[in-house]
C-alpha cells in the first residue's frame, strides 16, 4: 500500500541536543513564513477595538449629561447636537503564546503541506508578530516573561532556538486574570486530562484561545489491510488485520473528543478553532483575531474544514488512535499514553 504519511525523520529522536538543533534549524524559516502570513492578514488587524485611553480617534458619539469626556465643538457645530470624541483604548495587554512540542505534533501526511509542529510554531510566531506590532505584551510560558517589543516574534524565535528540551505541558499557574493565552496543539490527550491541565486558567479568570492543529488524514483514517499502530509517546504498538474495520469507531471517537473540548471552551467563554495542515494558516489567524477582539470572547467551534460529524457531548476515551505512516505500510498510533503519530 502506498505511503500515506510520515514523521519528519530528524525530529523523531528523543535526544535533547538533536531536538534542539532541529528546532534551531527550523525556526528561522518558520519566522519568515509567519511574517509572510502576517502580511496577508495585517490589514484586518486593529488594536483593541474599544473606547478608552489612547492617542487614536475612535468615534464621535452624542453628549449625555454628566459625561466626563471632552466635547468636540467643531463636530457639534455641524448640526444641532453636541458630540464628544472618543479615543481607542490602547492599554498594553498581556497575551501568552504556546505551541505543543510533543512527538505527536511531528506527523505529516502526504495530503498536508507541513507537519503539525511546523504549523503550530508558524501560528504562534505569527501571533507574536501581530501582537508586537499592536504594542501588546507577549510571553511564552516557561520560556520568557511578558515583554513589549516591536521585534517580539524575533525575540521569541531566538529563545526557542536556544531552548533545551521543552516540557510536554508548561506550568500555567503564573498566568493571571485579564490575560489571554493562545495554545496551538493537536489536543489528542484524553479530554479529561486536557481540561485538568487548563482548569487553572479558568480559575484565574484567564481567557484562552485553543487552536487544534489537525492533519487531514487524522480525520479521514485512510487505512486498510494489515496496519501497525504506534504510540509516539510510549512506543507501544498494535497490529490490526483489517484497519478499515476500525474507521467508523475511530472517526466517532476523534470527533467526539473535539466536540467535547469545544463545548467546554464555549461554556467558559473561550474560543476553539480547528486549523488543518492542508489549509492556510491565515484562516486560523483571522478567526483568532475575531475571538481576541470580541468584548465577551468568541466561544464555540470554528473550522476551515468540514471534518467527520459526531454527537456532541461524547467524551473520547483514553486510548484514541492517532495516525502516521512509515515504510511500505501506514502506521497509526494506538494504546497507552498520549495518542498521536509516528512510525513503527
Amino acid at each position: 500500500m502506498a505511503r500515506i504519511g510520515e514523521v519528519q525523520a530528524p525530529a523523531a529522536t528523543r535526544d535533547a541536543l538533536a531536538r534542539g538543533r532541529l528546532r534551531a534549524s527550523l525556526v528561522p524559516d518558520l519566522l519568515v513564513e509567519a511574517r509572510r502570513i502576517v502580511n496577508t492578514v495585517i490589514a484586518g488587524w486593529h488594536g483593541r477595538r474599544k473606547r478608552g485611553i489612547g492617542e487614536n480617534f475612535w468615534q464621535f458619539r452624542p453628549y449625555v449629561e454628566g459625561d466626563s469626556s471632552r466635547i468636540d465643538w467643531r463636530r457639534s457645530a455641524r448640526d444641532d447636537h453636541t458630540y464628544v470624541r472618543d479615543r481607542e483604548w490602547e492599554a498594553a495587554h498581556t497575551v501568552w503564546l504556546w505551541a505543543d512540542p510533543s512527538p505527536s505534533m511531528l506527523y505529516k501526511s502526504t495530503g498536508a503541506g507541513v507537519s503539525k509542529q511546523s504549523r503550530a510554531l508558524v501560528l504562534t510566531l505569527a501571533m507574536a508578530e501581530l501582537l508586537s506590532r499592536s504594542g501588546e505584551r507577549i510571553a511564552w510560558p516557561g520560556l520568557t516573561d511578558p515583554f513589549t517589543a516591536r521585534n517580539g516574534a524575533e525575540r521569541i524565535a531566538a529563545q526557542l532556538m536556544h531552548a533545551g528540551e521543552m516540557p510536554a505541558k508548561p506550568d500555567l499557574s503564573d498566568i493571571r486574570r485579564f490575560c489571554d493565552i493562545v495554545i496551538a496543539s493537536d489536543f489528542l490527550d484524553p479530554v479529561e486530562e486536557t481540561m485538568a491541565w487548563l482548569d487553572v486558567l479558568a480559575r484565574h479568570g484567564v481567557r484562552a484561545h485553543l487552536i487544534e492543529v489537525a492533519d487531514p488524514a487524522e480525520e479521514t483514517f485512510p487505512y486498510a489491510g494489515r496496519t501497525e499502530f504506534t504510540d509516539p509517546e510510549t512506543g507501544d504498538k498494535l497490529t490490526a488485520g483489517r484497519a478499515e474495520m476500525l474507521a467508523d469507531e475511530y472517526r466517532l471517537l476523534y470527533t467526539a473528543r473535539r466536540q467535547e473540548l469545544a463545548s467546554w471552551c464555549k461554556r467558559l467563554g473561550w474560543s476553539f478553532t480547528v486549523n488543518h495542515t492542508d489549509r492556510l494558516a491565515s484562516d486560523a489567524l483571522v478567526r483568532l483575531h475575531m475571538a481576541m477582539t470580541a468584548d465577551g470572547g468568541h466561544a464555540g467551534l470554528t473550522s476551515g474544514h468540514a471534518g467527520p460529524s459526531a454527537t456532541p457531548g461524547m467524551i473520547a476515551g483514553g486510548n484514541q488512535p492517532g495516525i502516521t505512516a512509515g515504510g511500505g505500510k501506514p502506521d497509526i498510533t494506538a494504546g497507552g499514553g498520549k495518542p498521536g503519530k509516528t512510525v513503527a
